[in-house]
């Protein structure tokens, strides 16, 4: 009997190990919280995005509506509008990995050329904004938050009392809505895709431009009944920091209001 055999069985496993990871293609790097590549050693080699969003915009009032199961009530309906500001633009691709759901991992442009791929857990949703609204569009799941907050005696934001119920957005080149330097002339990233069947769809927002949605349309509003007095309409993009930005500090934009809603003067 060979006394050797077993080490020798071990010794080819372990050959057979490393020739597998000699020659494994890499995945996306790794992306965690507190690891934010943009705030890293690395950063000044990547040319980074940084998402901004303008105050709540159009504001109006709607009673008794909502739809969608939510029922009845005062709704106060915003329009937002999500800014592209960075040296690079914002984009996420995203694989399928089960029915109507793709992981979405970002893609972050280097200085001088080429594209690192991150690792985020970011997802993306086949989902149906109504046929008065298109239909079904691959969306990014919960990049934009539309709050109402209560206000501290410095008149700042002090405790959230309410949530809009919308959680799905696109990321796409609307308009371009600032010239700054590598803002393209062009869309470089057009509407969401609307096909059921795809493995992979690319999402994206220019530098310098918006991806821009009125607050007429599906779900742009809060539930503010039985609320009186002034508040903070808060918006927060990237609420859960799954995306890596150059800067984390300026995802909010606040807009202060008296309930009711009235148009002109809110005397807060």
């Amino acid at each position: 009997m060979d006394s050797l055999g077993p080490v020798r069985r071990r010794l080819s496993l372990c050959l057979a190990a490393l020739c597998l990871a000699a020659f494994a293609v890499p995945g996306p790097a790794p992306g965690a919280a507190g690891e934010n590549p943009c705030e890293g050693p690395e950063a000044a080699a990547l040319l980074c995005p940084d998402l901004r969003v303008g105050p709540a915009a159009d504001l109006f009032v709607e009673r008794g509506g909502g739809g969608y199961g939510y029922g009845g009530g005062t709704l106060l309906h915003a329009g937002n509008d999500i800014r592209s500001r960075g040296r690079g633009p914002m984009e996420l691709r995203g694989l399928r990995y089960k029915r109507n759901w793709m992981r979405a991992n970002q893609a972050i442009y280097r200085v001088g050329g080429g594209v690192t791929i991150f690792r985020t857990e970011a997802k993306l949703h086949f989902y149906s904004v109504g046929y008065e609204y298109g239909g079904s569009y691959w969306k990014v799941h919960d990049p934009l938050s539309m709050e109402i907050w209560s206000l501290g005696e410095d008149r700042q934001p002090l405790e959230r009392v309410r949530k809009g119920p919308k959680v799905f957005y696109c990321f796409r080149d609307l308009e371009r809505t600032r010239a700054m330097r590598r803002s393209p002339g062009h869309r470089v990233y057009p509407a969401c895709s609307q096909d059921p069947g795809r493995q992979r769809v690319r999402l994206g927002t220019s530098v310098g431009w918006s991806d821009i949605y009125p607050s007429t349309y599906d779900r742009q509003w809060v539930n503010v009944s039985g609320l009186r007095g002034c508040f903070a309409f808060v918006m927060r993009v990237d609420p859960q920091n799954l995306l890596f930005e150059s800067n984390e500090r300026n995802n909010r934009s606040v807009r202060i209001v008296r309930l009711p809603y009235w148009d002109g003067p809110q005397h807060c």
